[in-house]
């Protein structure tokens, strides 16, 4: 790793504070249970309180993200899981974790799964989140969930090579860029000379095969049309390049909530934690969710590469990333990961 701090332009730190400070957001209900996005954390708390020893359910909401690591939770939710935990789950999908971050912290939400630099990113600003638990993950070896694409006849063929190269991402200051830059950085390139745009995963692939740009970061269902095309190569998976298994996405949660509804907290781990080892045994069940969530073709909901899914408290890997994100002018301040976390209560 190295002890320099990338240049970041002023432009970008403000954008991604100003995502994070936002308030009220544009989020469409997409789940199951009553509407609870507009109660606020006192409406969660209380329900709580009725509900216990009662049977009654606590109706909470739960944002999430159009991507395919998703399908667990909604799986979860579609088989009862959380009703069997006492909770009825109305899910509210929002457009990225910095999106999900301020609904949560205002109340508008009581919890979401997303980007686990998003709530880094919102307690080097100094809101109140706590993290709940682990989700999805990068695979730790063999073929990961998402890569960086050139073109066969470009002459990159390795990190190394993205020194003066364009290379887009989905959003900038996301485990995308983050993981290239390092990447690059163990590769011997300079990672400070990568030149970075963004652009929706949709996008990416016409615009390298135009020759627009050198090189592109491409998860599923994206990825496994660029490996369709014999004119793309692999440059490398760089979460794996970086960690053994790098968290992908996370499940949050208010300070405000964890500190004054702890069995809330407790039910929607467990809840969580069972969908995810459920979900695992049933990868059928899972890939036919695919199609209708994702808007995709059955043949891609089977071909498609999913992301490993598991509760893991992932403490020393979200530490890295902080540092990383420190090293690279993501983070101004030193931060304990760990103080961010929601320990599950003891039976």
């Amino acid at each position: 790793m190295i002890s320099r701090t990338a240049s970041v332009s002023p432009s970008l730190r403000r954008g991604v504070v100003a995502a994070l400070a936002v308030g009220t957001l544009a989020l469409a209900g997409c789940g199951s249970g009553s509407p609870t996005g507009t109660e606020g954390s006192d409406t969660a708390s209380a329900a709580g309180a009725s509900a216990e020893g009662s049977g009654e359910l606590t109706s909470i909401s739960v944002g999430t993200i159009a991507i395919a690591s998703s399908t667990e939770l909604r799986y979860g939710v579609a088989e009862g899981i959380f009703e069997d935990h006492g909770l009825d789950v109305e899910l509210v999908e929002g457009q990225g974790g910095a999106a999900l971050v301020p609904a949560v912290q205002n109340g508008s939400m009581q919890f979401a799964v997303g980007n686990p630099m998003s709530v880094l990113t919102a307690a080097d600003q100094g809101l109140p989140m706590k993290v709940v638990s682990g989700y999805s993950w990068s695979s730790a070896e063999g073929e990961d969930i998402n890569a960086v694409f050139a073109r066969k006849d470009s002459g990159i063929t390795g990190f190394e090579d993205l020194e003066g190269q364009t290379v887009t991402v989905n959003a900038i200051h996301t485990l995308g860029d983050l993981s290239i830059m390092e990447s690059a950085e163990m590769a011997g390139a300079d990672p400070e000379e990568i030149n970075f745009n963004e652009m929706p995963f949709p996008d990416m692939l016409a615009q390298l095969e135009q020759g627009n740009v050198d090189a592109v970061w491409l998860p599923e269902p994206f990825m496994g049309r660029a490996l369709a095309d014999s004119e793309n190569v692999v440059v490398g998976y760089p979460n794996q390049e970086v960690m053994d298994g790098m968290p992908l996405t996370i499940a949050f949660t208010s300070e405000e909530i964890a500190e004054e509804d702890p069995e809330l907290v407790s039910a929607f781990q467990e809840a969580l934690t069972e969908s995810a080892e459920r979900a695992a045994q049933d990868e059928e069940g899972v890939r036919a969710m695919l199609p209708e969530f994702l808007k995709m073709d059955e043949e891609t909901a089977q071909s498609i590469r999913l992301e490993p899914a598991h509760t893991d408290l992932p403490v020393e890997k979200m530490q890295a990333i902080y540092d990383l994100m420190l090293t690279y002018g993501m983070a101004d301040n030193p931060l304990d990961v760990a103080s961010l976390y929601v320990t599950p209560q003891a039976d």
